[in-house]
């Protein structure tokens, strides 16, 4: 009977580290995607255009900033909840798309007036994931209570920039995108956490989907805090 749980026990953690192996590769992969898509935006000349849309006025760039929050919401989204692995792919490859959309203007500025920048918001932002993402994985740690302040965290935040479009008055500077930043951190470990706790062994596009919005949701706010810092 022992020697039969143990078999088992090591059946289960073999597909568990197939799983998290696909789940990153395939994360990789969306990232990859995503460089590939900004630097064809870039070579076809579309950069420079959105940037000076997004420049014609705070409304715009208000937009723009709600408009990131809610395709990382819907991505998560349909991360949880898609069945079929085609509809995860089309979910990843859609949102890598939308993610390239909202990103270029944004990418051109720094580009354009703050040299390196993006250099070391990529690096922040992959030493945050890393560290992160270690903390779930050596400390065993369940932070699916982090769920709530995440969900809550991005509403409000939601919020404030409507309400700030709406009835102006007050700016969302430096302190807001160091929260956004705090707020991504804890997607990043919620997110984890569920993927190894909860997350079927057939489901691993929908776990990099969810990872890569909580990657470029945190990138977003890095690089805009940065921004910020040397105004």
């Amino acid at each position: 009977m022992y020697e039969l749980e143990s078999r088992q026990h090591t059946t289960v953690a073999a597909q568990r580290g197939v799983f998290l192996q696909r789940t990153y590769s395939t994360l990789l992969g969306a990232v990859l995607g995503l460089c590939l898509t900004l630097s064809v935006f870039f070579q076809l000349g579309w950069a420079e255009p959105m940037a000076r849309a997004m420049m014609g006025g705070r409304g715009t760039w208000l937009l723009v900033l709600g408009a990131f929050m809610v395709v990382g919401w819907f991505g998560s989204r349909v991360a949880m909840t898609a069945k079929s692995m085609g509809a995860q792919y089309a979910a990843l490859f859609a949102y890598v798309l939308a993610e390239a959309l909202i990103l270029t203007p944004i990418l051109y500025v720094a580009h354009t007036f703050y040299p390196g920048i993006i250099t070391q918001a990529a690096g922040l932002t992959i030493a945050g994931f890393t560290g992160l993402t270690a903390i779930v994985f050596f400390t065993k740690k369940d932070f699916s209570f982090l769920g709530g302040v995440v969900r809550w965290g991005f509403l409000v935040a939601l919020l404030l920039i409507v309400a700030s479009l709406v009835f102006g008055g007050f700016t969302l500077g430096l302190w807001f995108s160091g929260a956004m930043v705090l707020l991504a951190g804890a997607s990043v470990l919620y997110d984890t956490s569920t993927i190894l706790r909860h997350f079927p062994d057939d489901r691993y596009v929908g776990a990099a989907l969810s990872l890569f919005a909580s990657v470029a949701v945190m990138f977003f706010y890095v690089l805009r805090l940065l921004m910020s810092l040397r105004d």
